[in-house]
């Protein structure tokens, strides 16, 4: 079961790489452990040594993620050694990591950014030792830096259009954000005004972020509740399932739901009576594609543009097409909080064994 994604900004190389998303199916995440806070790899057989710097942990989309990456670098055999800061902490936190990087010589890395510019200084740091920079997932500012992620502000405004249609243009939302100040939270929140214009009849009558925390989505969601306001939809970035077992546990009405390709909240789409809901499709596996993209990088394979961003999917159960894509990617046996789309063909060549596997060089 494969589904095929498209994406924008293609690599100028001898041939051109077709960057589709297929959604493979995993069985458990990372056989159910977290990685470490940090972990230094052994020797892969390969020349380059690849650092990491992750500063969101206890959230199964980075674990998919580091996931990606420790499996990419595995099979990739040209890393040798990969070195991966995995931890919660804050923009000072992230820049002892990355110089932590820079003093350690790797010769590329691979950052998920706390914010836009917070670390730009040690990227700039990384540019001057002549460490290429791979940012996914968000962008930075900086301009030495590469980028390879989802595409966060479409990903946000084809969720937030099929909420506002099926509403029929008019209606009370409450609208669940990410991590305040992360660059793929501000970018959603772009794609989420970009329909918001195009449906001015539609009143926010709730706004939170979440932290991507599945526990304070859940408080959240159960404090407004307790307010007794008047909701006819809600919109999540990507801790869904919980919030439809809080609506079901408060016995609340089980209105139209956006989040993303998880596997509990595509589950929850197709077996829960009443729902009607749409995920949109969101892959980790971003994360391995950044190790192709740096080993290119490091073997003087020069990029046509800086960005490549994964174009997103949406799958609504209120559509017999919507349902096909529903059925073809569920698996009850995936830890729900694991988005379906683990792999992405010429981006990564692991296999579903190795990605669950979770371990690198």
């Amino acid at each position: 079961m494969h589904k095929e994604f498209n994406s924008m900004n293609l690599f100028q190389k001898g041939r051109t790489p077709a960057i589709a998303l297929a959604a493979v199916l995993a069985l458990a995440a990372c056989g159910g452990a977290g990685t470490p806070s940090a972990s230094e790899g052994g020797d892969g057989g390969g020349d380059f040594h690849i650092g990491v710097s992750n500063t969101l942990t206890n959230n199964g989309w980075r674990e998919e993620m580091i996931c990606s990456i420790n499996a990419q670098a595995a099979v990739s055999g040209e890393v040798g050694q990969l070195t991966v800061n995995h931890r919660d902490t804050d923009a000072a936190g992230q820049l002892e990591d990355l110089r932590n990087l820079i003093a350690a010589e790797v010769d590329a890395i691979i950052v998920n950014p706390v914010s836009p510019d917070a670390v730009n200084a040690a990227l700039a740091e990384a540019a001057a030792a002549d460490i290429p920079v791979i940012s996914v997932d968000q962008a930075v500012t900086d301009p030495d830096a590469y980028l390879i992620s989802n595409d966060q502000e479409e990903y946000a405004y084809l969720g937030a259009s099929w909420l506002f249609e099926t509403l029929g243009g008019e209606g009370d939302v409450v609208y669940m954000r990410g991590f305040a100040g992360h660059p793929a939270d501000d970018d959603r929140h772009v794609g989420w005004q970009r329909a918001l214009e195009e449906y001015p009849d539609i009143n926010v009558v709730h706004e939170v972020h979440t932290g991507w925390d599945q526990a304070t989505g859940v408080q959240q969601i159960n404090d407004f509740l307790a307010t007794g306001t008047n909701y006819d939809g809600i919109w999540t970035s990507g801790i869904d399932n919980v919030i439809v077992d809080a609506l079901i546990e408060a016995d609340a009405e089980l209105v139209p739901i956006v989040g993303a390709d998880n596997a509990g909240f595509v589950q929850q789409l197709l077996e829960v009576e009443g729902l009607v809901g749409a995920a949109v499709t969101n892959p980790a596996s971003v994360g391995g594609a950044g190790v192709t993209l740096a080993i290119q990088l490091l073997n003087g394979e020069t990029p046509a543009e800086k960005a490549v961003l994964m174009e997103p999917q949406l799958w609504a159960n209120n559509t017999d097409e919507g349902m096909a894509s529903l059925e073809e990617a569920n698996d009850p046996d995936i830890d729900p909080t694991w988005p379906l789309g683990i792999s992405i063909p010429d981006w990564t060549t692991y296999t579903k064994d190795q990605i669950l596997a979770c371990e690198g060089p």
